[in-house]
């Protein structure tokens, strides 16, 4: 019994710890559809054509000495329609052995407004949690983190995201542009989200991100 044991711990660790190919993933990572309504604010009325994007994260089983940070596998984006309504349609793929599935966080962007999650007037806190946009839309309830300090309880409406429309040119310089990693969200996974972040940085008389067209 000790000798079947032994040789089962060894055939898992020999597959965990092989380098990973780009073709041999076996975990399926699955994330289901994400919804809901961008408003503003003040009036309270739908924003059409905002940007919504969802950034699919994994994270490594085993790592170093200095540890794994979980990093983006995918990137998916969308556009509110005249209700300020957007729906992202579930994503399943296949991830490396040495992979887990892990969060999803989202930026939403309109230019003139706050954006989201960093200047977003609701929800507050739960910015990233994935459950605030698998809820019926306008549902209400709680949300419950968890936390080194404690387990904190939220009120919320579920998939209603509150935007500030800034009035001044410094509140735009200083709110507008989400702030993430240009590395891992490119024009190419998500040329809505550059374009309207060009067209405000234009606006304002400063540079665009990204790669510069003749």
């Amino acid at each position: 019994m000790k000798k079947m044991l032994v040789i089962m711990v060894l055939a898992y660790f020999s597959v965990i710890l092989t380098p990973p190919r780009v073709d041999a993933g076996w975990l399926v990572y699955r994330k289901p559809e994400f919804k809901g309504k961008v408003i503003d604010a003040a009036s309270r009325e739908p924003i059409k054509e905002a940007v919504v994007v969802v950034m699919y994260y994994s994270a490594p089983i085993l790592t170093g000495p200095g540890g794994g940070s979980p990093y983006i596998i995918h990137v998916k984006e969308s556009l509110t329609d005249e209700n300020g309504m957007f729906l992202i349609p579930s994503y399943t793929t296949i991830i490396q052995p040495n992979s887990l599935e892990d969060r999803a966080e989202f930026i939403i962007y309109k230019p003139g407004y706050g954006s989201f999650p960093e200047f977003a007037v609701k929800p507050n806190p739960p910015i990233y949690l994935e459950e605030f946009f698998t809820r019926e839309i306008e549902e209400r309830g709680e949300i419950r983190v968890d936390s080194i300090a404690g387990t904190k309880v939220f009120p919320v409406i579920y998939g209603i995201v509150e935007l500030l429309k800034l009035e001044t040119k410094e509140e735009r310089f200083k709110r507008a542009v989400p702030s993430f990693s240009i590395g891992s969200i490119t024009e190419d996974n998500a040329p809505l989200l550059y374009q309207s972040i060009n067209e405000e940085l234009k606006s304002l008389g400063s540079k665009p991100i990204g790669r510069v067209k003749e």
